[in-house]
């Protein structure tokens, strides 16, 4: 799915999270801040996955899946969707449309989860 640029989770990065352009860095006495290390990490791309549900079923049902197979899943309509980072829960969320003519949409986050909490 391709970010909307004109949608608010899409704007452009802080202007102190922007990476240093070549020759900067060398301008300054070749010296980079503190703050500058954290720039480049938080310019690191990550893995964001929304969870709407899952099934089990043993295999002879699996082989049994065909077009117009409804697959029911474990979450009800309106029940939360969790808001994946790395593996990781992060948050929980409700499913938004995002276009008038519903062919994109999106998730609201209704809840951080506190990671510090959990094992590793």
């Amino acid at each position: 799915m391709q970010p909307n640029s004109e949608h608010p989770l899409f704007e452009e990065a802080p202007e102190s999270a922007k990476a240093a352009k070549p020759g900067e860095a060398a301008a300054a006495g070749g010296q980079q801040s503190s703050g500058g290390n954290m720039d480049i990490v938080l310019r690191i791309p990550v893995h964001l996955r929304v969870l709407l549900g899952s099934a089990s079923m043993p295999i002879f049902q699996l082989t049994k899946l065909g077009r117009g197979a409804v697959i029911p899943l474990d979450r009800r309509v309106g029940e939360p969707v969790d808001v994946m980072v790395n593996n990781r829960i992060i948050a929980k969320g409700e499913i938004v449309v995002l276009d008038e003519d519903g062919s994109r949409f999106g998730v609201t986050l209704t809840e951080m989860v506190d990671n510090a909490k959990l094992p590793v």
